[in-house]
């Protein structure tokens, strides 16, 4: 089970936002490609990056952020969601040295788009979902949809996705620990491994998940690193042992 940094990019810059509201940021870094090397260098064994323009907009705003972090860290498997709304991104990052490419909004309004995702980049593709009270929220969560997100999941498990990353809006970036229950759920449910987002503060929050491993691949974490409340290494560490 991985601990995965994201680092979020709003402008150019690397913020953390509060329950995906893009009016209420944090701006922790005017140098998102340092700041993937800062984890790099505390052992991250994978980084997560969103463009948070890109999700709102629907079309890549940060592909130079982007490749210049791909280009500085070759061979680190590195996964992006944010405006993936047509084929020709996924190739556009995937031959700009991403891993995985996270299919969001688009894998709620067309499912068919991720089933020919996986087809046609296999094993590369993951399918975000974010959910509000276990209901499925779409467009930079602004809009909450009445699909939930377990059956949406499912919907997911044939279709040759590698993951999927689950995140509580109401968790994330409030520092109030990870929704484990809906988390384990959707795993057990889907029989697709979860990468956890939303929440993660403390190695508390740590030990709490790694219980279940079997069910997780990893939990993502944000705020909690970049304030100090959780140190990169030695969640790695506790997970490792």
């Amino acid at each position: 089970m991985l601990i995965i940094p994201a680092i979020d990019l709003k402008d150019g810059k690397c913020v953390r936002l509060k329950q995906g509201r893009m009016d209420d940021d944090t701006v922790f870094s005017d140098d998102p490609v340092a700041m993937a090397s800062q984890w790099v260098a505390q052992g991250a064994r994978r980084l997560h990056l969103v463009d948070l323009n890109g999700a709102f907009d629907g079309v890549p705003v940060h592909k130079d952020v982007v490749t210049a972090i791909a280009k500085a860290h070759p061979n680190l498997p590195i996964q992006l969601g944010g405006g993936v709304r047509s084929l020709s991104t996924i190739e556009h990052y995937l031959a700009a040295g991403l891993t995985y490419i996270i299919i969001g909004t688009k894998a709620v309004e067309a499912p068919e788009f991720v089933e020919e995702a996986c087809r046609e980049f296999a094993g590369h593709i993951i399918v975000g979902i974010d959910a509000k009270d276990g209901m499925v929220a779409t467009h930079g969560w602004a809009n909450v949809t009445d699909v939930k997100a377990t059956e949406l999941a499912k919907r997911f498990a044939d279709a040759g996705v590698s993951s999927i990353v689950y995140t509580d809006i109401a968790k994330d970036g409030m520092m109030q620990g990870v929704n484990i229950e809906q988390t384990v759920e959707l795993a057990r449910f889907s029989g697709l491994p979860v990468i956890a987002s939303g929440g993660v503060t403390n190695l508390d929050d740590i030990h709490a998940l790694k219980p279940y491993s079997e069910h997780l691949l990893g939990a993502i974490t944000g705020r909690a690193i970049y304030e100090g409340t959780l140190d990169l290494a030695a969640a790695q560490a506790l997970l490792d042992a």
